[in-house]
């Protein structure tokens, strides 16, 4: 799993001059599977499931299954 909270600005002159940071939420009872990518500026909701492999670029909603690239909701799930 890899978890990115910076990046660079597109305008080729700024790219080796600033760098963007963006926070990223994880909220209870989130299970992030194998090879998965979450990009900053994302909340994962409680009890949600990230499919292995994906990349999230948006927030996942709770009690969802997310996979793909970029990550879609593929399903709701039950909370415990």
């Amino acid at each position: 799993m890899s978890i990115i909270t910076t990046g660079h600005p597109l305008d080729p002159s700024q790219r080796r001059a600033v760098t963007l940071g963006k926070p990223i939420a994880i909220e209870r009872n989130v299970w992030i599977a194998a090879g998965a990518t979450v990009i900053g500026g994302v909340t994962v909701g409680e009890n949600a499931v990230v499919a292995a492999g994906s990349v999230v670029t948006r927030n996942v909603p709770p009690n969802t299954l997310v996979g793909g690239n970029p990550a879609q909701v593929i399903r709701s799930i039950g909370a415990d």
